[in-house]
C-alpha cells in the first residue's frame, strides 16, 4: 500500500476544515460588523450635517427676513451671509452656498476661493427642483468627484412664515467616513490573520491527537494484510478512538484465530482438489470464477491466472443458452461438446449450489468429467449394433423370401428351384463370412489373440499370395509386380499378414474395371518396408479416405453388397497391421484408382544374419 501523501492526509484535511470554519465564521461576523458599522457611520454623518444645516437655515432665514435700507451703516445681506457661512467651514464640509429662492442667485458661499460665483444665477438641478416643488425635506445625493472622491450634496430650503425665501446648497466630504472604514477593515483583517494562525497551530495539535491512533491502526491493518497478526495497536486513551483501538486489537485476535482455521481448511481443500481427476470450478454469488483446479484448467484449455473473476457461463461457452441463474436451478447434467476437427472432447458438467443456512446463494460448484472415451465407445457400440443388424437382416430377408417361395411349391420348378437354392447358399456363405469377420474383430478388440511371429522372406511371401490371386483373376485383368530384387526378412505372423493382403487384393480386384491393371509394389526404407496395392478402379472421394478403415464403411454400398463384401476387410487389415507395429493408409484419385499401403518394421541387421 502506498504511503498517504501530506496533501491527501486526514491530518491536513482536519486542519484545513478547522481553519476554514474559523475563517468562514470570522468573515461572516466581519461582513456583518463592517456593513452595520458603515451604515451607522454614514447615518450619523448625514444626521450631524442635517442638524447643523437646520440650525444654519434658521440663522440665514432671519438674515433674509431683515429689512435693510441702503443708507444704513450695518452689514449688507451678502456680508452677513458670508460671515455666517465662514463659521461653518469644517473638515467634513467642503462648501455651503445660499441661493435666493425668487431669483435663484447665489447670495454667498463659504469657499474663500470661489467668491466669484456670488451674484450669479445658479443652474444646479437639485436647487431648481427644491424651488419648484417647495419641498420641506429638501434633496440629497451622493456623487463621486475626481479630486474630492465621494461627496454628499444636500439641498435644504430656507423658509420664513411658510414662504420659501432661500435654498442652502451644502457639499460634504463622505470620503472621510470610508477612510475610517478602511482603517477598521485593516484592523479586522490583521485580527483575522492572527486568529487563523493561532487556530492552525491549535488545529495541528488537535489533529495529531486524533490522527496518531488512526495512523497506528492503519499500520496495523497493513501488517494484517501481509499476514502479521502479532502486532497490537497502542491505546492512547479511553475515548471513542481509544475504544476503537481496543476493538481493533480484539478483531486482530479473532482474525488470527480465524485465519489459522481457514488456512487449515484451505490446505485440506487444496489437497483434495489437487488429487481429483475431475475438474472443479467454484464461483461467487455473482457467477465469477474464484477457484479452478488443474484438471479443470487442462480440460478447458485455459490459464488459472487469467480465468479468475471471469463468468462461469462464458468459461463453459453457454452464453447463448444459459444464464448464471439458469445454472443455479439446473438439476440435470449438461453435456458440453468441445470437439475440434483434430481432437474430440466431450465433458459432463454437474452443478451444485453453495447455500447458507438462511437459503442465501453463496456460489456454485461445477464438476467436469471427461466422457469423451465413453461417448466414443457408446457411439461405436450403437453404430456397430446398427450395422451388424443391417448386414444380417439383408441376407436373412433374402433367404426367407426364397425359402417361402420354395415352400410354396417353387421347388417343383426345375428351372427356378436351383437358382433359388443357389441364392440361398450364397447369402448363407455371406453371413458366415460376416460372422467370422465379427469374431475376428471381437478377438482383436479384447486382445484375446496372439501373434505367432517368425522371421520370413516377405518378397517370396508376397509373390506366393499374388500367384494365388493370379490364378483366379479374370483374363483381361493385368498384374504388375514391382517387388524388391533381393530378400527382405521381417518378423511377423504369416497367417495374419496373409489375411491382410487377401483383404486388400480382394478389394482391388473387385473394384478394378474390365481390362484394368493391379500393381503390387514394395519399397525398402531405413527401418521399415512399404507394401502397396494399386488398382485402376473408380477411386475414392478425398473426404472418404479417412473412413474406409472403419467397420462396415463402404463408399458404394450397393456395389459392395452386390460383390459380396462385408465392409470389415480393411478394418481387420488395419487392426492386424497395427498389431505388427505398422501403419496403413490409402491414396486415391477419383476416376483413376486407389492405392492401399501399409508398413512393417524392418531390420537390416537381422536380414544379414539370415542371409
Amino acid at each position: 500500500m502506498k504511503k498517504v501523501g501530506f496533501f491527501r492526509s486526514i491530518h491536513l484535511k482536519f486542519v484545513m476544515i478547522y481553519v476554514l470554519l474559523i475563517l468562514i465564521a470570522m468573515q461572516i461576523i466581519g461582513v456583518y460588523f463592517v456593513r452595520q458599522l458603515e451604515n451607522t457611520l454614514l447615518r450619523n454623518f448625514e444626521t450631524s450635517i442635517e442638524e447643523r444645516v437646520n440650525l444654519l437655515a434658521y440663522y440665514l432665514g432671519e438674515e433674509l427676513d431683515k429689512e435693510r435700507n441702503p443708507d444704513d451703516e450695518g452689514p449688507t445681506l451678502e456680508e452677513a451671509v458670508k460671515k455666517i457661512l465662514s463659521d461653518l467651514n469644517t473638515a467634513d464640509i467642503s462648501e455651503v452656498r445660499l441661493i435666493e429662492a425668487s431669483t435663484q442667485k447665489i447670495i454667498g458661499t463659504s469657499d474663500q476661493y470661489n467668491q466669484g460665483i456670488v451674484g450669479q444665477r445658479s443652474t444646479d438641478t437639485l436647487i431648481r427642483r427644491v424651488i419648484a416643488t417647495s419641498s420641506n425635506e429638501g434633496e440629497n445625493v451622493t456623487q463621486i468627484d475626481r479630486q474630492k472622491g465621494r461627496i454628499w450634496i444636500l439641498v435644504k430650503p430656507v423658509r420664513s412664515d411658510d414662504d420659501l425665501t432661500g435654498v442652502i446648497y451644502l457639499v460634504a466630504k463622505k470620503e472621510n467616513v470610508y477612510s475610517q472604514m478602511k482603517t477598521i477593515n485593516n484592523i479586522l483583517a490583521t485580527g483575522t490573520g492572527i486568529a487563523l494562525l493561532i487556530t492552525a497551530v491549535l488545529g495541528i495539535l488537535l489533529a495529531q491527537t486524533i490522527t496518531r491512533p488512526i495512523s497506528d491502526m492503519r499500520k496495523q491493518a497493513q501488517a494484517m494484510a501481509k499476514g502479521n497478526f502479532s502486532r497490537k495497536v497502542k491505546v492512547f486513551g479511553y475515548d471513542e478512538i481509544g475504544q476503537l483501538a481496543i476493538t481493533f486489537n480484539n478483531l486482530t485476535k479473532k482474525l488470527q484465530e480465524a485465519q489459522a482455521t481457514t488456512e487449515g481448511e484451505r490446505r485440506k481443500l487444496s489437497s483434495v482438489l489437487s488429487y481429483m481427476t475431475d475438474g472443479v470450478v467454484a464461483t461467487d454469488r455473482k457467477g465469477r470464477v474464484i477457484l479452478i483446479n488443474e484438471p479443470a484448467a487442462k480440460l478447458l484449455s485455459v490459464s488459472r491466472e487469467t480465468i479468475l473473476s471471469s463468468s462461469i457461463v462464458s468459461l463453459l461457452g453457454l452464453e447463448e443458452e444459459y444464464s448464471f441463474e439458469d445454472l443455479l436451478v439446473e438439476k440435470e447434467s449438461l453435456i458440453l461438446d468441445y470437439s475440434t476437427a483434430t481432437k474430440p472432447l466431450i465433458l459432463r458438467a454437474n452443478f451444485s449450489v453453495i447455500q447458507k443456512e438462511t437459503g442465501f446463494v453463496n456460489g456454485l460448484i461445477t464438476v467436469l468429467h471427461d466422457i469423451t472415451e465413453q461417448e466414443k465407445i457408446d457411439l461405436e457400440r450403437r453404430e456397430f449394433v446398427a450395422n451388424v443388424s443391417h448386414e444380417l437382416r439383408t441376407p436373412l430377408t433374402t433367404m426367407r423370401s426364397y425359402l417361402e417361395a420354395l415352400s410354396d411349391g417353387a421347388w417343383k420348378d426345375e428351372e427356378i428351384a436351383p437358382n433359388f437354392l443357389s441364392v440361398t447358399q450364397t447369402e448363407t456363405e455371406r453371413m458366415i463370412r460376416l460372422v467370422n469377420d465379427l469374431l475376428q474383430l471381437s478377438k482383436m478388440d479384447s486382445k484375446d489373440y496372439r501373434l505367432t511371429k517368425e522371421w520370413f522372406n516377405f518378397v517370396d511371401f508376397f509373390n506366393r499370395i499374388i500367384d494365388r490371386f493370379e490364378i483366379i483373376k479374370e483374363e483381361n485383368t493385368a498384374f504388375e509386380r514391382k517387388l524388391l530384387n533381393h530378400t527382405a526378412f521381417v518378423e511377423g505372423d504369416e497367417d495374419k499378414l496373409t489375411q491382410v493382403l487377401d483383404n486388400i487384393i480382394s478389394n482391388a480386384m473387385k473394384y478394378s474395371p474390365q481390362g484394368g491393371k493391379i500393381t503390387f509394389k514394395m519399397e525398402e526404407k531405413e527401418d521399415h518396408i512399404v507394401v502397396s496395392v494399386s488398382d485402376q478402379g473408380m477411386g475414392i472421394p478425398k473426404g472418404n479416405l479417412q473412413q474406409i478403415f472403419e467397420r462396415f464403411y463402404r463408399v458404394d454400398k450397393a456395389r459392395t453388397r452386390k460383390l459380396g463384401g462385408t465392409g470389415l476387410g480393411l478394418a481387420i487389415a488395419k487392426e492386424m497391421v497395427e498389431a505388427h507395429g505398422g501403419k496403413i493408409w490409402a491414396e486415391s484419385v477419383e476416376g483413376k484408382g486407389t492405392t492401399v499401403s501399409f508398413t512393417l518394421p524392418y531390420d537390416r541387421n537381422e536380414e544379414d544374419d539370415w542371409t
